[in-house]
């Protein structure tokens, strides 16, 4: 078994993430220029105490070195610096011109050659930081003047030839650089979980308007377009809310005129299919009357004809005007339903039997097992005359209904071996008036077939879709609800 560590997403956790990233970089900022000032300043006062103290010191001692020193005079000298470097602990070392380096002690790093190179060109104090044995020190090179006349310390000085060096650990600035180093990383996590709070609380202010318009939308996604979002304030998220309002309010509006647009339209269809009803019966019978004069020969031959075309025509529009007021039912949600138990291949062989086509060679059928449906039985049979009749029109025999029980789900299929269905007719099958092919302006049914076949499949809470065979041919899938229930032997 593989545990997932699932990372928290949303706009919450971006905003305190990208809250406490600013503050960190902001702290982080802060903290490196605070620690490069003060380290710059510790060290700064180190070598400046450093240089005073030297300076005070070769004040005191250089007067009475004879001139020129001798190699002795040198080491006493740096024996008496030593001794008297206190708090500095400096090791020290001389040189006069370009004679030998004297030390009175070991233990410190030579002085490095850059910086006798800086006395020697600049005739002035300087130092170095360098690294001895894994130990930061601090390397001084002071030169020494003489005055012609000792008795007038103002009178001109020769050049100088005596260069003294001073070297020491900066062990104690070093842990005062390290404590103020220690101090800021403790220093920085009490400050971002300090930081946390204003973050949520910020990212709080920023998310309920948001949160508001996610409510609000989805809403209106369930229809509910009198929602409306209380504003306040003159941000963006304000102006937001505001065109949100402005929508929803454009949205009822559209929608109120669409409804009483549609509302129009199905009252008109089912008015017109009312009123068509009465004349329409009435001039059937009349064909009926004419079909058997046309039958039985006392009519003249083009009269026949004619009277035959008018019988065939006033069916066609018969059958529309049904059409039509089962649509206008379905679309008043006022269509009845009125369901029974009973096995599928019973419904499927009714509906083959009351057409003719049980004898008919070109429907086949695979009716092998028990599908017990609760269903409506004179639904089933529109579903599936429209199917069949449809496959007979527009494919090629045979035409095979199969019917199988899966799960707890009832499948029929009408197969057929014609072309198939266009792709971009596909999805519009089931529409209503809908041809595939745009050049043929009339067709023998009403156009509204396979469009009540998919309404009379949803009303039984099943489904109705179209496709293409693998090898050739439409395949058009019923699928209904599996019957708990086996019907009752008759």
């Amino acid at each position: 078994m593989t545990l997932r560590l699932r990372v928290p997403r949303g706009l919450r956790v971006r905003l305190v993430v990208a809250f406490l990233a600013a503050v960190a970089f902001g702290s982080l900022l802060t903290a490196g220029l605070t620690f490069h000032q003060a380290r710059s300043a510790i060290l700064d006062r180190t070598q400046d105490n450093a240089v005073a103290d030297l300076r005070a010191q070769l004040d005191s001692l250089a007067p009475g070195l004879p001139f020129p020193p001798r190699t002795e005079d040198l080491r006493d000298l740096t024996l008496q610096l030593d001794q008297a470097g206190g708090a500095h602990t400096w090791h020290t070392s001389a040189s006069y011109q370009d004679g030998p380096l004297v030390i009175a002690s070991s233990g410190s790093p030579p002085p490095p050659s850059e910086l006798r190179q800086a006395v020697r060109d600049d005739a002035d104090a300087a130092y170095q930081r360098v690294e001895h044995d894994g130990r930061p020190w601090l390397a001084l090179a002071m030169p020494v003047s003489y005055a012609d006349d000792p008795a007038r310390p103002d009178s001109p000085s020769r050049p100088p030839g005596l260069t003294v060096y001073a070297a020491f650990p900066l062990d104690d600035a070093q842990a005062d650089i390290t404590a103020l180093l220690t101090a800021a990383q403790a220093g920085a996590v009490p400050a971002l979980a300090l930081a946390l709070v204003p973050a949520l609380f910020a990212a709080r202010r920023v998310l309920r308007p948001v949160r508001r318009l996610h409510d609000g939308a989805e809403r209106i996604a369930a229809g509910e377009l009198g929602t409306r979002l209380h504003t306040d304030g003159h941000d963006e998220l304000a102006d937001l809310t505001r065109t949100f309002n402005t929508m929803a309010a454009a949205l009822q509006r559209d929608d109120a005129e669409l409804r009483r647009m549609e509302a129009g339209a199905r009252r008109f269809a089912a008015d017109v299919a009312h009123e068509l009803r009465t004349p329409l019966a009435a001039m059937t019978a009349v064909t009926e009357v004419l079909d058997e004069d046309a039958a039985s020969g006392t009519l003249p031959p083009d009269t026949a004809d004619a009277v035959r075309l008018i019988s065939d025509e006033t069916r066609t529009l018969a059958r529309m005007v049904e059409d039509l007021m089962e649509v206008s039912r379905f679309d008043a949600k006022t269509t009845p339903l009125s369901p029974e138990h009973v096995d599928l291949r019973t419904l499927i062989g009714k509906t083959l039997r009351l057409r003719g086509w049980d004898d008919d060679a070109r429907v086949t059928t695979d009716l092998t097992r028990p599908v017990p449906v609760h269903a409506d039985p004179r639904r089933i049979d529109v579903i599936l005359a429209n199917l069949v009749g449809n496959a007979l029109r527009h494919g090629h025999p045979p035409v095979t209904v199969r019917a199988r029980a899966e799960h707890d789900r009832a499948i029929l299929t009408v197969t057929d071996h014609g072309p198939g269905i266009p792709d971009h007719a596909l999805p519009h099958v089931f529409d209503r008036f809908y041809k595939a092919d745009t050049a043929r302006t009339r067709s023998e049914g009403s156009g509204l077939g396979l469009a009540l076949a998919h309404e009379n499949a949803l009303l039984h809470d099943g489904s109705l879709t179209a496709a293409n065979a693998s090898t050739a041919g439409a395949v058009f899938t019923l699928t209904l609800p599996l019957d708990p229930t086996p019907p009752e032997p008759r």
